[in-house]
């Protein structure tokens, strides 16, 4: 009996030891991913209210928003009919769709900026006959969509195909059984059953697009107005306006925190990306 409390209380020194490494590690690893934006956040809250409201701040925040909103848009567009089939359809060569719609993910983002150019831009695969329609993407506004579009819809096809995966069936065919059409099953109970993980998916990918930096720069460029989105502006005020950049900053990290923090809500299981 004593051996045995001698054995009990070595384990349970051993477990304690792990438990209070483990935390160590935990908490050195929250340090060091909290510190950056602590810094950031003193940095930015004592900014006089030009650095939040000047034109270059205002211009940026606006065409981010509108870019970025639009590209979502798309992203829910094309991207839920192809979520859809992900899930609930097998046919040959699925495995490469799938595989090929999430590369954009995992892009380097100048290489997602040279493969869009390779394909629209005017010596591009698809320039000459675009030119023929008189249609110019690189360097516009347009361009910017595009960008946003090609690395964040991904986020939305992912999150989307969980949903609709994890639509019971039998509702479905129970549906079928009384007389209901497809298409009426899909809104009334497809729908509604993947809806927060649909909608998690559009938080993400509204974040991702307004975030957007590497293809956006080497697609559409950095013209204030134009094509330049906060991330862009961020980069030139590091040389020019410092304040700016700080506001711009901050304003991308608690419109991060929030999207995160309400895509979790939406998903009781978390995001789901794949």
């Amino acid at each position: 009996m004593a051996i045995f409390k001698a054995n009990l209380a070595r384990a349970r020194a051993r477990f304690n030891s792990g438990r209070i490494a483990l935390l160590g590690l935990a908490s050195l690893l929250t340090l060091f991913l909290t510190l950056p934006l602590l810094a950031l956040t003193l940095r930015a809250i004592p900014l006089g209210i030009d650095a939040w409201l000047s034109a270059a701040t205002l211009a940026a925040l606006q065409l981010s928003l509108i870019t970025a909103t639009l590209a979502t848009l798309i992203a829910l567009a094309i991207g839920t009919p192809v979520a859809y089939i992900l899930a609930r359809e097998q046919f040959r060569g699925k495995p490469l769709v799938d595989t090929l719609i999430d590369v954009p993910m995992v892009l380097p983002p100048a290489v997602a900026g040279i493969a869009l150019l390779m394909a629209f831009g005017r010596r591009g695969l698809l320039g000459p006959a675009l030119s023929v329609w008189g249609i110019e993407l690189p360097f516009t506004t347009a361009a910017v969509v595009i960008a946003e579009t090609f690395v964040a819809a991904p986020f939305y096809v992912r999150s989307a195909k969980a949903g609709f995966g994890a639509v019971d069936r039998k509702l479905e065919r129970m549906s079928a059984s009384l007389g209901i059409s497809n298409f009426k099953t899909f809104f009334r109970i497809t729908l509604p059953l993947a809806a927060p993980s649909l909608i998690s998916g559009l938080l993400m990918t509204w974040a991702r697009a307004l975030g957007e930096f590497g293809a956006t720069i080497m697609f559409a460029g950095n013209f204030p107005g134009r094509t330049q989105t906060m991330p862009l502006a961020i980069y030139s005020g590091l040389e020019s306006n410092l304040d700016s950049a700080l506001a711009l900053a901050m304003i991308l990290v608690v419109v991060s925190f929030v999207i995160l923090f309400a895509a979790r809500a939406q998903s009781p299981k978390g995001l789901t990306l794949g």
